[in-house]
């Protein structure tokens, strides 16, 4: 089980990471501006850091072990990413002043990135981890 502060340290890298590559690339997909993409992706990675703490406390619960396989990623996940955009929609809509459909799309467009990059990132960080509880680190 995670402690605390390694959880608060994973979701912290996690979302810093990922805005660092997704905004530049959701203002080249989208035509939004970068600034209010930019504003925009900091709301939603404090939302997501707020649900990745929640989200992975319950999936610690279901699945205690650090070593886990594809299917139980892959659940970890698209779990996270539903959640996010069940509570994101509406903000993304009215923030960029779209509608729902536009909001979604934008959405999905997000959903996939994170998918693919959270499925890489958990395993590395757990692996990391392993590594340095295995070298008498604390956590």
């Amino acid at each position: 089980m995670r402690s605390i502060k390694e959880r608060l340290m994973h979701s912290a890298l996690f979302e810093a990471g990922g805005l660092l590559m997704v905004t530049p690339l959701a203002n080249l997909l989208s035509g939004h501006g970068m600034g209010k993409l930019g504003v925009l992706g900091v709301a939603l990675a404090t939302l997501a850091m707020g649900w990745n703490l929640i989200w992975n406390r319950l999936f610690d619960h279901w699945v205690p072990s650090r070593r886990r396989s594809f299917v139980q990623r892959l659940a970890q996940a698209l779990g996270f990413e539903t959640g996010l955009v069940v509570l994101s929609l509406p903000w993304v809509a009215w923030w960029l002043d779209i509608g729902l459909l536009e909001a979604l799309w934008l959405d999905i467009g997000f959903v996939l990135f994170f998918l693919v990059y959270g499925l890489i990132f958990n395993t590395l960080f757990d692996r990391v981890m392993r590594r340095r509880l295995a070298q008498g680190g604390n956590s």
